[in-house]
């Protein structure tokens, strides 16, 4: 499975953004998870979506951003409100086919990552 992240680019605080997640196969039995990395920050867990699409959030995002996926179109999306300048990362999309949800915070427990899109939080 091959992905690619769209999307990213700047943006005002308090201004949104969605910034989506492209698979090359079908990713209908994937949970699909979103991280962040800052300049000089470790990469973050933001946010995962089963293939049951039941949702988590890291608490930096909660009542902000919102995971969804399309399965027709292979794609997930993230939709971000009330973006603010600790905002600003590199953002990755990642897919697991059997994630073990108490590590669905963990980069490893995922098999497959996109390029990563720059998200740039002006304030």
């Amino acid at each position: 499975v091959q992905l690619q992240a769209s999307g990213g680019g700047l943006v005002q605080a308090g201004g949104c953004l969605r910034v989506s997640c492209a698979a090359s196969g079908d990713i209908f039995r994937y949970a699909m998870g979103w991280f962040r990395q800052a300049p000089g920050k470790e990469r973050e867990f933001v946010a995962m979506i089963g293939w049951n699409r039941r949702t988590d959030y890291a608490g930096s995002v909660k009542g902000r951003f919102t995971i969804s996926r399309d399965n027709a179109k292979n794609t997930g999306y993230l939709q971000m409100n009330s973006l603010t300048p600790e905002d600003t990362a590199v953002y990755y999309c990642a897919v697991s086919r059997q994630l073990i949800l108490s590590r669905s915070r963990e980069a490893p427990a995922y098999d497959y990552w996109g390029q990563g899109t720059l998200v740039t939080v002006s304030s």
